[in-house]
C-alpha cells in the first residue's frame, strides 16, 4: 500500500500531507510525535461521526491517546458565529492548552472552522486537518485557509493558521454520496484548468474510472492537486500573488452561492465548476483564448455529469446586475475593482483586473437567458 507524502516548505510553520490508503487506523501513530500529552479533542460533524469517528477514536487509543469529540450539526449553516461559539467554548471546556493539538476530522465545514477555532484559541493552538471530502483533501485542508461565513459573505472573517499536519485517508471517499464526490472534482479539474494542461488530459483520460471508486487514479488527483497547491502556497502563503490563481471560478461561484442561500441548491464545488465555465466564457468574450477552449471545457464537466451552467441551478437566480453586485463581497476585491482569473488556454490562468463591465454583464446575460 503506497503513501504519498507532500511537504508544504514554510519554514517554521512547515508541515507534511499524508496521502494513502488506511491512514485512519494509523493517525495514533502518525499524531503521537506532535503530542505534548497524549490526548486529543476531536471536532467534528454528526454524519461524519456515524460513519469514521469509531475507527479515528479506535486508531488513537491504539497509540494510547484518549480523545473526546464534539459533533456539530453538518452543512454550511454551522460556519458561522454561532457554531465559531460553539467549538471555541466546548474546547475551553475541555481545558485544551496552547501545547495542545485539536483534530478536524471532516470536510471543508469543519476543517475551515475547527481551523479558526484553533487559531483563536489562546492565541493560536496547533491542529491537524484530517479531511473526509474530496473537496478537503485536495483544496481546503492544505493551505492554512480558516474561517466563517457571515451575513455579508463567504469566508470574510478568517485567519492564515496552517496545520500540523493533514492526514488524506482514500478510504474515506468510499462513504461519499456521488453528488459530494463529484462536487468536489470541480476543485480537481481546477488545478489542471489553471497551471496543468497535462493534468488536465490526465483527467480526461482517466476521471470517469476514478469518479466510479478507481482507489489508485483517486489516490494520484489528490496527490497532484496537493503538490500543485502546496507549490503555490510555498511561493505565496498569504495571497499576495500567484495564490490568487487557486480561486479560478470562485468569483462566479461566491457570487452564486449567496444568491442559492449556501445550501443544497448549489454545492461550493459545482459553484466552482460552473465558475470555472464562466470564467473560460468570459475569456474567450475577450479574445484571451481560444473560442473553442470553454467547449472543451464543458464537455469534460458534462462527461463527468456535472453541473456546467446556471441552467443547472434550480429555482430562481437573480438578475446579471444582481449577481455582479454579490460579487463586490468577494474577497478579491481591491480598491473597490473586480479581481477575476482567466486563462489564455487550458493549464494557462492569470490574475486579471481589467475585465470590461460589459463584458462580464453580457457573460452573465447569456448564461441567464440560457435558462429559458
Amino acid at each position: 500500500m503506497t503513501i504519498d507524502r507532500v511537504h508544504v516548505p514554510l519554514g517554521t510553520r512547515a508541515y507534511d500531507v499524508v496521502i494513502g490508503q488506511g491512514l485512519l487506523a494509523q493517525a495514533g501513530p502518525l499524531l503521537a510525535p506532535l503530542l505534548h500529552r497524549k490526548r486529543v479533542p476531536v471536532l467534528t460533524e454528526t454524519r461524519v461521526a456515524a460513519s469514521h469517528l469509531d475507527g479515528l477514536q479506535a486508531g488513537l487509543a491504539r497509540a494510547g491517546i484518549d480523545s473526546t469529540a464534539l459533533a456539530l450539526t453538518p452543512g454550511e449553516g454551522t460556519k458561522g458565529w454561532d457554531g465559531l461559539q460553539q467549538a471555541v467554548e466546548w474546547l475551553l471546556d475541555e481545558k485544551v492548552e496552547r501545547r495542545d493539538v485539536v483534530v478536524a476530522l471532516g470536510g471543508g465545514v469543519i476543517g475551515d472552522l475547527g481551523g479558526f477555532a484553533s487559531a483563536v484559541l489562546r492565541r493560536g493552538v496547533r491542529f491537524v486537518q484530517i479531511p473526509t471530502s474530496l473537496l478537503a483533501q485536495v483544496d481546503s485542508s492544505v493551505g492554512g485557509k480558516t474561517g466563517i461565513n457571515t451575513r455579508h459573505g463567504k469566508n470574510l472573517v478568517g485567519a492564515f493558521h496552517q496545520p500540523t499536519l493533514v492526514l488524506a485517508d482514500i478510504d474515506l471517499l468510499d462513504t461519499l454520496p456521488r453528488r459530494d464526490f463529484l462536487a468536489g472534482y470541480g476543485e480537481v479539474v481546477k488545478y489542471g484548468l489553471l497551471g496543468d494542461g497535462a493534468f488536465f488530459d490526465w483527467l480526461e483520460r482517466n476521471a470517469p474510472a476514478m469518479a466510479d471508486g478507481d482507489k489508485a487514479l483517486r489516490q494520484y488527483a489528490v496527490h497532484r492537486s496537493v503538490q500543485m497547491k502546496a507549490d503555490i502556497v510555498a511561493r505565496d502563503e498569504t495571497e499576495q500573488g500567484d495564490r490568487a490563481l487557486l480561486n479560478l471560478g470562485h468569483t462566479f461561484c461566491h457570487a452564486l452561492e449567496a444568491a442559492t442561500g449556501y445550501g443544497e441548491r448549489l454545492l461550493h464545488g459545482e459553484g466552482v465548476a460552473i465558475g470555472c465555465a464562466l470564467a473560460f466564457d468570459l475569456s474567450a468574450r475577450m479574445g484571451l483564448c481560444a473560442q473553442e477552449t470553454p467547449g472543451r471545457v464543458r464537455a469534460h464537466l458534462r462527461q463527468m455529469g456535472m453541473a456546467t451552467d446556471l441552467a443547472d441551478i434550480a429555482g430562481d437566480l437573480p438578475s446579471a446586475d444582481a449577481l455582479i453586485g454579490l460579487m463586490g463581497q468577494d474577497k478579491k476585491v481591491q480598491d473597490g475593482r473586480l479581481r477575476f482569473i482567466l486563462a489564455r488556454d487550458i493549464g494557462a490562468a492569470f490574475v486579471c483586473d481589467e475585465v470590461p463591465a460589459d463584458m462580464l454583464h453580457a457573460v452573465l446575460a447569456d448564461a441567464l437567458a440560457a435558462r429559458g
